[in-house]
């Protein structure tokens, strides 16, 4: 077992160890204008927009490291009457750039560090596909949630820049209330479409 996933395992195992059961906020909010299709949930967790895109039709694959969250992933899928391939592995040894390349329509990504493995990721989007991501922030401001260790935290535009080959549909750095406490958070969202001609869709405020 690699020291990853035993430490989330450990994590995992916690009954303690709570995590949010809502979708990243932008995902539920856009769902109506996101294409349907194939979905990807990269470091799933509990399963929180695994569960979200596999209600709302989704044939979803959703990955994580840890056999603990995945065994209470399926267990919530059980009790909310929904299938989803849950696959354990690191995103590392996911095979995105062969069979899977331009497979998804959704791939979603919450709180998990993975600008390298951003192109792969990118290249699994099907042509009009949309990448949904949220993760932490390093900030001067008082933070309560999230990695100790600016390692693991964004700086600011980090993940902007990386995907400006992208179409731009949504980009906000903040804090707001998680589980826990305050946390400094980026959210993207992000078309798989170029040109300057597009479509942009109409949301609700």
């Amino acid at each position: 077992m690699t020291d990853d996933r035993a430490r989330w395992n450990e994590k995992y195992d916690d009954p303690d160890f709570d995590l949010p059961d809502d979708p990243i906020p932008e995902l539920e909010r856009r769902i109506d204008t996101v294409p349907d299709g194939r979905a990807l949930d990269v470091a799933t967790g509990t399963g929180r927009n695994a569960l979200f895109l596999a209600e709302h039709g989704y044939d979803v694959d959703a990955i994580d490291v840890s056999d603990a969250a995945l065994e209470r992933a399926r267990d919530r899928a059980a009790e909310r009457g929904v299938e989803v391939d849950w696959i354990r592995t690191d995103l590392a040894e996911f095979d995105l750039e062969g069979e899977r390349a331009a497979e998804y329509d959704v791939i979603s990504v919450s709180f998990f560090a993975a600008l390298e493995h951003l192109p792969a990721l990118k290249e699994a989007l099907a042509p009009g596909g949309v990448l949904v991501y949220e993760h932490h922030l390093r900030s001067s401001d008082p933070i309560e949630v999230g990695p100790s260790s600016d390692g693991h935290r964004y700086r600011s535009n980090d993940l902007l820049r990386a995907c400006l080959d992208l179409t731009i549909l949504h980009y906000e750095e903040r804090r707001r209330e998680v589980i826990g406490g305050t946390a400094a958070v980026v959210t993207l969202v992000a078309r798989n479409s170029r040109g300057g001609a597009q479509s942009y869709p109409l949301l609700e405020e």
